[in-house]
């Protein structure tokens, strides 16, 4: 009876608003909604966000929620990808936000090292020193407010406000919701990848009441990858890998229907969790400030997935399921409702009570060719009610009483959860509907929402990539017919530039041996620049060569997806990141391996242009090629804007080993004339044997996109431009950070390989000689890699060492504890054989040392850290370990602590970078 008055006092207050005053009729609106969400425990708070007696209210909602955040400056110019990424004084601090105007940008902070509890809006109240009481002097300085609605009942509720106050957390979903609406789509991607690997349910269906569109986020997802394990148990070729917008799978919907006393989000994670302990993939009202009101959140659709591990012990599912979550109720969402009932194989129904006005609802969905379940908690006085109209919608939805599952307080939760669990496993298993997000897409168009991939510069770039890719049918002819710049004739080239490099610096007087490979250089040049760039490369280059800075982006975005797809089938290697947590036979995973073939990438394409620009600069300084003829003088500011934008740019060549050097010269010259008087520099570069997580470790505390995965990207040594706000590069002491990742180059050759292991060397000098900083990725080996130790004692011996930091990675515990004095050890401890045949290459004297010694290694200054595992579990459903994102965060802080107290080396303007490029 109470739920039932209290539906009709909401309904009722509605009917009487238009007769009271405006600050009355929003008190009563917000104690009905007060009282209505307490009786809907899943949608705590739930403001119908669409009711028609107030539009007034309604409209100013958004903004309200967006100038409460900060956000309202990020509606004309939205909020980019660098914006968020820019280094500043709060990236040294581990703090806690203290207004929600802090709020978007902890999250975003939070989000990038992937930290679980990155969805926690928790503020803490900054109180002035003449503010506190004297006895709590000793106290923390931070007072956390929680919300309590208990409390805010018993207030004046004339002081009732509708939106939180500048005290008062914000609901997660609004945060989500509004940051966003604020972001331009490559942040807005870049958001819902990081959410991903939190293992965060993702947006999928994005509200805007305010506008009167709903958007369905089919680019945002575009970036995200699925990897699962197919049953039976992993062999060769177990492992599956797609992308979440083209893989199909069934999917199953769950929404609410008025009122309900169960909790969708709950009974969600409990579904998709394994084990015991229910994974919070979707935030619910149990969670810190899950109570608090949902203001703009209603109507968000969100989206997660069930990956199977292989184990049958975990695997609730033997195949991917999808699962979608409608928030607030289907009454005042129908676009997103039908929605889900036409791409769904089913849809759970949680209500209370179904009556005259859930049946009116739930008609026209009579034909439907979606299966329908309800999940009942029905009141008392109610059951015969519910029966009446339950057996008049049995026909209309074709539906059984099997279909109508009832769960009261008294019902067992566990026995319940594995009813449900059969009933999806039962469904999936029987012919179903099974959609890809893309084709989910295609029925969201046709109910007129947006779809955010529409927009003209997105198409425009997707035309384009699909010009060049049609054409690719093989990876390997296409790189002989449409590059012909690079495989033999780079390599020759390469070849003669090493031997006359060799010559030059033995410092022998010139002899008739360097004119012969002079001219033959300028013979195999004169052949490269006689070549025009093929159909594929023109395309490539008109794609980036556009006056519109979106539409290059879309396009880069484009060609890295869509080459991808048509990339030659491989042996299957899991990512990096699930590679270190499953060693091949559960030891020591073999770094001697050889890679797999190089993919075809977006790096062969900017190879091209660099080859080009090659021949034609070496024939100009030869004096060969008069400058006026010069055709491809522009191609390194095209690159270099793909490197400002976040595109990580080729500085070793994977194919050859060899450094382009003039093409690297002229970006490095282009940086500098772009960023003026801002172009002071700090090398950054990370080195190790591919699996040991040095990309995902960089990637993490910068927010990099350097390729992850063994043997499944790009073999060459890569940077990226990481840049400093202007109003913390005085106290850092540089402008920007010039990020190298070593990639695939160090494979640990030992010094018994000859030539392999003096390249490495050589590669490992080049990159720690150009370093300020040099993190050293290692994984439980009691040695350095062998040509990382070389390049120190080359190093030694110059007097230019980098600042450096020695990381061990743990690869297969994904609970590892925090750092432990005894795992210090092994760094400290006599170098093994392998380091002492290294040293006695170098002709060290005075007797074998610790490699503590070698390094000045002083392990009170933090030069050795140990980071647990990334994933809190097994994957593919593990979340990421909070221990992981922690540790990053710290070693991040430290690294710039040390550039901030001038501990690397003189901080480089791009003059002096260039000057030693071509030295080094």
């Amino acid at each position: 009876m109470k739920v039932e008055l209290l539906v009709k006092g909401r309904s009722e207050l509605g009917e009487v608003a238009p007769e009271v005053k405006a600050s009355e009729r929003r008190t009563a609106v917000a104690i009905a909604d007060l009282e209505w969400r307490d009786m809907d425990p899943d949608d705590y708070g739930t403001n119908e966000a669409q009711d028609s007696d107030f539009p007034a209210v309604e409209r100013s909602r958004l903004q309200e929620m967006l100038s409460l955040l900060g956000l309202e400056t990020y509606q004309a110019q939205k909020l980019s990808l660098q914006d968020s990424l820019q280094i500043s004084s709060d990236s040294m601090k581990n703090w806690a936000p203290q207004a929600p105007k802090d709020l978007p940008w902890n999250f975003l902070r939070k989000l990038q090292v992937l930290n679980a509890e990155a969805r926690n809006t928790t503020m803490v109240l900054d109180v002035p020193p003449d503010a506190r009481p004297a006895e709590k002097e000793s106290q923390m300085e931070e007072e956390i407010i929680y919300w309590d609605a208990a409390d805010d009942i018993s207030a004046d509720i004339y002081s009732f406000s509708e939106l939180p106050t500048p005290d008062t957390p914000v609901n997660p979903l609004d945060l989500l919701c509004a940051l966003l609406l604020s972001s331009d789509s490559f942040l807005q991607q870049e958001i819902v990848h990081r959410m991903s690997l939190c293992q965060f349910a993702l947006p999928l269906v994005l509200p805007d009441s305010e506008n009167h569109y709903h958007t369905f986020l089919l680019w945002a997802l575009r970036g995200v990858v699925r990897t699962w394990w197919a049953q039976p148990p992993r062999g060769v070729g177990s492992l599956r890998e797609d992308s979440a917008v083209l893989s199909r799978a069934p999917a199953f919907a769950f929404v609410r229907m008025e009122v309900s006393s169960n909790s969708k989000s709950q009974l969600l994670n409990a579904v998709l969790s394994p084990g015991h302990r229910p994974r919070d993939c979707f935030w619910h009202r149990d969670l810190n400030v899950g109570t608090n009101p949902r203001e703009i959140a209603d109507g968000l659709v969100e989206v997660s997935w069930f990956l199977p591990s292989g184990r049958e012990d975990l695997d609730v599912f033997p195949e991917p399921v999808a699962f979608l979550n409608l928030r607030g109720d289907i009454g005042s969402h129908w676009l997103q409702f039908k929605l889900l009932t036409e791409v769904s194989s089913a849809v759970f129904i949680l209500t209370d009570n179904i009556s005259k006005k859930e049946y009116k609802l739930l008609y026209p969905m009579k034909g439907s060719a979606t299966k329908y379940y309800f999940i009942l908690s029905p009141y008392r006085g109610k059951r015969n009610t519910n029966l009446r109209f339950l057996n008049r919608l049995i026909p209309v939805l074709k539906m059984d009483h099997s279909h109508v599952l009832v769960k009261v307080s008294s019902t067992d939760s566990a026995g319940f959860v594995r009813r449900v669990r059969s009933i999806v496993a039962h469904v999936a298993r029987s012919p179903c509907r099974r959609l890809s997000l893309e084709e989910m897409a295609h029925a969201a168009r046709k109910l007129g929402l947006r779809v955010d991939e529409d927009c003209a510069e997105c198409q425009r770039a997707k035309d384009r990539m699909e010009r060049i890719t049609r054409k690719i049918k093989d990876s390997d002819a296409y790189r002989r017919d449409e590059l012909r710049l690079q495989g033999d004739p780079w390599r020759k080239v390469a070849q003669v530039e090493k031997e006359l490099c060799q010559a030059q610096w033995a410092g022998d007087p010139p002899d008739k041996g360097r004119a012969e490979l002079r001219l033959r250089l300028l013979e195999l040049r004169a052949q490269q620049n006689g070549h025009e760039p093929a159909g594929g490369v023109q395309e490539f280059i008109a794609g980036i060569s556009g006056p519109s800075l979106g539409e290059k982006q879309y396009f880069l975005r484009w060609m890295e997806w869509g080459l991808a797809r048509v990339a030659p089938p491989r042996p299957r290697q899991p990512p990096e990141s699930i590679l270190t947590l499953r060693p091949k036979h559960c030891g020591v995973v073999d770094f001697s391996e050889l890679l797999w073939p190089e993919p075809l990438g977006v790096e062969h394409f900017l190879r091209e242009m660099g080859q080009f620009y090659e021949a034609e600069s070496c024939l100009v300084e030869a004096g060969k090629l008069p400058a006026s003829q010069r055709r491809f003088a522009h191609f390194p500011g095209l690159a270099l804007e793909l490197l400002l934008k976040g595109l990580p740019l080729e500085l070793i060549d994977g194919s050859t080993l060899s450094t382009p050097l003039r093409w690297v010269t002229g970006l490095l010259k282009e940086l500098h004339v772009r960023l003026e008087r801002r172009s002071r520099l700090v090398v950054l570069s990370a080195l190790g044997v591919p699996g040991t997580g040095k990309s995902t470790l960089l990637n993490t505390m910068f927010g990099l996109r350097f390729a992850t995965g063994r043997g499944c990207g790009p073999r060459g040594a890569f940077m990226q431009l990481v840049t400093v706000a202007e109003s913390f590069s005085q106290d850092l002491g540089c402008d920007h950070i010039l990020v190298i990742d070593s990639g695939s180059l160090i494979g640990g050759a030992l010094a018994s390989a000859g030539e392999r292991f003096e390249l490495e060397a050589s590669l490992a000098t080049l990159l720690m000689g150009l370093s300020n900083v040099t993190v050293v990725s290692l994984a439980e080996t009691r040695d350095i890699p062998p040509a990382i130790l070389h390049a120190f004692l080359r190093l030694e011996k110059t007097g230019h060492m980098p600042n450096y930091q020695f990381v061990y990675q743990n690869l297969h515990d994904a609970c590892a504890p925090g750092p432990r004095p005894r795992e210090r050890r092994p760094l400290l401890e006599p170098p093994g054989d392998v380091s002492r045949a290294v040293a006695q290459m170098e002709k060290q004297g005075g007797g074998i040392r610790t490699l503590a010694d070698l390094a000045f290694c002083d392990p009170e200054k933090q030069h050795i850290w140990h980071i647990p595992g990334l994933w809190h579990g097994v994957p593919p459903m593990a979340a990421v370990s909070l221990g992981y994102s922690e540790a990053i965060f710290e070693l991040k802080r430290c690294l710039l602590e040390n550039i901030r107290n001038g501990l690397s080396n003189q901080n480089k303007n791009i003059q002096q970078l260039i000057e030693l490029v071509r030295r080094l």
